[in-house]
């Protein structure tokens, strides 16, 4: 569904849709909020024009306009997301949380794939595909406190690591034995060559990955050095003037884990103790126009750092020890592996490779698929040695535990 072109004006977009508003505001359209200043020049310019001027890319940031609408208007969302539920035993039942910026276009993308399926095959499929922003509230809802497998979605896709290894959630079903990963994908994308993604147990399938990077205000540095590692953010001169996505649980529990398993409980501590405060990845791009508290550091999904205005005193930096990294999983039941292939098959294809790495930003596993992302930016990935011979529900309690006492301890 099209609510708007490149040559729709801004005041058309708002009037329309009023919940884009905050999405404008907090990307650098402060006058936006203002009802009259809005009138003045909003009827005048096109998305297109406001965009180039502030030098943010099109396709992003309309991808961010449509999940605002999308999200404010069940009915709309009801019809992207399958519609109403099919009362069949033998229907697919597929579900999960979708990284936002690629929500909408990996929607559409499966939407034709059920339709040309479904009519070719006597297979129905329910789907229920949220915004990841929905998070934790959604899986409270949906899998938490479920206790038989047959329960479960057929087919469940996510990023991060807290329900897929939490014994309340998912993880005690793969103990069980329930998944498998039957993507066809033997070798994956070469820019993680130095890590090992692909899971050796076979339970876990991955088509992607939400890398997090810093933003430096430059202005801010007031004679430190860059920071270039993440042990140069844990250094006391960055002490309360670093902004992390606390609010993003899935990348936020990734950063802690990895922090802990380099340097211990003592890096989970410094770690909280550069905390300044929690921001939104869209109020972080803009965070150098407040008047007080400017982080000198932002630490972000990297979708996020192109939304920078070129020339001004934010700048990007990719970890020289490597961009943490959330995995997108997807977990298929064993028993429905013959009917699960196709779509299986088309969450692992090249094209929703492109939607994750292009549209989004988030680099995709598939081999044959150039990420644009150059071949000497590194990764920090958990491992799955480490991975399984922890404990990582606990783990994250544990690191939660350590680095709000040490944001107390700074108050």
């Amino acid at each position: 569904m099209s609510y708007f072109t490149e040559d729709t004006t801004l005041w058309d977009i708002t009037e329309r849709h009023p919940e884009t508003i905050p999405v404008f505001t907090s990307n650098g359209f402060s006058k936006m909020e203002d009802v009259e200043q809005r009138a003045k020049f909003a009827k005048s310019i096109s998305l297109k024009m406001a965009l180039l001027l502030k030098h943010i890319d099109l396709k992003i940031f309309s991808n961010l306009l449509i999940e605002a609408i999308e999200q404010n208007d069940a009915d709309v969302d009801a019809t992207l997301a399958g519609a109403s539920k099919i009362d069949d035993s033998d229907a697919l039942n597929i579900t999960g949380l979708l990284p936002c910026p690629v929500r909408i276009p990996l929607l559409e993308q499966f939407n034709s794939f059920v339709k040309e399926y479904s009519s070719d095959h006597d297979v129905k499929i329910n789907h229920e595909l949220k915004a990841a922003s929905m998070g934790l509230d959604w899986v409270e809802n949906n899998i938490k406190g479920v206790t038989d497998a047959k329960d479960l979605p057929d087919l469940f896709i996510s990023a991060g690591f807290d329900m897929f290894f939490d014994e309340e959630m998912i993880g005690k079903f793969k103990k069980q034995n329930v998944f498998a990963d039957t993507t066809k994908l033997e070798k994956f994308n070469s820019l993680f060559d130095e890590v090992n993604l692909k899971d050796p147990r076979k339970h876990y399938a991955m088509i992607g990955v939400v890398p997090a990077v810093f933003l430096i205000n430059t202005k801010e540095l007031d004679g430190r050095e860059i920071p270039r590692t993440w042990k140069d953010i844990m250094k006391p001169e960055f002490e309360k003037r670093v902004s992390l996505p606390v609010g993003d649980f899935d990348l936020f529990n990734g950063i802690l884990l990895n922090i802990h398993k380099h340097y211990g409980d003592e890096g989970v501590q410094k770690l909280g103790r550069s905390l300044l405060e929690s921001m939104h990845p869209s109020q972080m791009v803009k965070s150098d126009r407040r008047k007080t508290n400017k982080p000198i550091v932002t630490i972000m999904p990297y979708f996020f750092t192109k939304m920078v205005k070129e020339g001004g005193p934010m700048t990007a930096v990719w970890p020289e020890d490597g961009a943490i990294i959330s995995p997108i999983f997807m977990l298929s039941k064993k028993e429905k592996i013959e009917q699960l292939q196709p779509v299986i098959d088309f969450f692992a294809s090249v094209e929703v490779g492109k939607i994750l790495s292009h549209s989004g930003l988030f680099p995709s596993v598939h081999p044959d698929l150039d990420n644009h992302i150059p071949a000497g930016n590194k990764f920090m990935w958990l491992g799955w040695d480490y991975i399984y011979s922890n404990d990582i529900s606990k783990l994250i309690k544990h690191c939660e535990t350590l680095f709000n006492k040490a944001i107390e301890e700074t108050l």
